[in-house]
């Protein structure tokens, strides 16, 4: 049958997480740093106002563009929190989790051909979804001398005439980086000087540990240019909700609202309910869940550093991303030797694009019982080589 496939997504490799992620639901015996998973249930207020929300019957479709008191609440949230102003009317979208928010962008703004600028090492699905779109994905690589921050030279050697789009991610899947205001200001120029639209997928924002996220569309003459992506997964422990919004200039989210309302509809209405709960009152846990994360951040360098193994420290998201390349092996060769000969499953960092060759992603989203036991495993894997 594969060849009533479009040759397009025919041609799209599978994810290189989910690979592993199969390997390890296959066998009982390994430990997984794989998944960039909270391993804290959804707090039960939550859940609760969710379960009174089906006892009471909300069971309906609600507005294509997400309940009215989320798309408020949303709003309230981002000001409050990184001084970005949204009308809830009509520049706010709640979306079935970041992915698809970040799919409607590209689909509402890419013309085949159109080139689209990628922060990489980067979350897997940006090159894809891209292509799926029509246009071109164009890695820019950051490095871990620069504690992998975007570099405006780097940025300005990738744009050509066919340039649109530049796609950020900060705090960063893979890397744990952050960008601070000031490394901000010149990549904002350069998307006023190339006139680029930027999608900010700002899904890590509230997991920062020694200084707070700065949203690029905060920086003065960006909030227009910015579609502003992310959601209550990582935060709130809501993965399996799929809860996301996306947040931009009016006549970008009804762009956007067009092609939701014919694809999806519009996003679980007993989700939409659960994501206004955590924002309303949420905001302890989720603080405490973060102070969680940073105790295992430092768990976990600490521990990669004392068995020899060379890792930046990440300053946000809930993932290190140590380099393994003195071990002389390629990055997909160590975790599949990792996966066979120590039951440890982790993810290859060339599966993130430019920069990731030569380090392994381990997500540090898991009990601390767990970190200490896969590290130990590692140790003595590295030892043997």
């Amino acid at each position: 049958m594969s060849g009533y496939l479009a040759p397009l997504v025919r041609d799209i490799p599978p994810s290189g997480i989910r690979k592993f992620f199969d390997l390890v639901s296959a066998s009982k015996d390994i430990i997984s740093l794989g998944v960039g998973e909270p391993d804290f249930s959804t707090p039960w207020h939550i859940r609760e106002a969710a379960v009174y929300s089906l006892e009471r019957g909300n069971t309906k479709y609600t507005p294509n563009a997400g309940l009215y008191e989320l798309r408020e609440a949303i709003s309230e949230y981002l000001y409050d929190s990184f001084q970005v102003p949204y009308e809830p009317s009509d520049e706010v979208l709640v979306t079935v989790g970041g992915s698809e928010a970040i799919d409607l962008a590209l689909r509402a703004l890419v013309v085949p051909g159109d080139e689209i600028l990628i922060a990489e090492p980067s979350y897997i699905s940006y090159s894809p979804i891209v292509r799926i779109s029509g246009g071109v994905p164009i890695g820019i690589e950051t490095f871990a001398k620069d504690d992998f921050k975007l570099k405006p030279e780097a940025v300005k050697a990738r744009i050509t005439p066919k340039t649109k789009i530049l796609i950020v991610s900060y705090p960063s899947n893979p890397t744990g980086g952050i960008m601070s205001y000031e490394d901000w200001v010149p990549i904002a120029k350069i998307a006023e000087e190339h006139d680029l639209i930027v999608i900010s997928d700002e899904i890590y924002a509230e997991l920062t540990f020694e200084q707070n996220h700065v949203s690029f569309a905060s920086l003065p003459g960006m909030r227009d240019r910015t579609i502003l992506v992310s959601g209550f997964s990582k935060a709130f422990a809501m993965t399996g909700w799929r809860m996301g919004y996306a947040c931009g200039h009016s006549d970008i989210i009804k762009a956007m609202l067009k092609i939701h309302q014919y694809t999806v509809m519009c996003a679980p209405a007993m989700g939409q309910v659960a994501a206004l709960e955590a924002l309303r009152n949420g905001m302890e846990e989720k603080d405490r869940m973060v102070e969680s994360y940073n105790q295992r951040r430092r768990l976990v360098v600490h521990s990669f550093r004392e068995i020899g193994v060379q890792c930046h420290e990440p300053q946000g998201a809930f993932y290190a991303f140590p380099s393994i390349s003195s071990t002389g092996l390629s990055s997909d060769e160590f975790a599949q030797r990792l996966l066979h000969e120590a039951k440890v499953a982790v993810v290859p960092g060339d599966v993130f694009g430019l920069g990731g060759e030569g380090f392994i992603r381990c997500s540090y989203a898991y009990s601390v019982n767990q970190l200490i036991e896969a590290i130990d495993r590692i140790g003595n894997f590295v030892r043997k080589l």
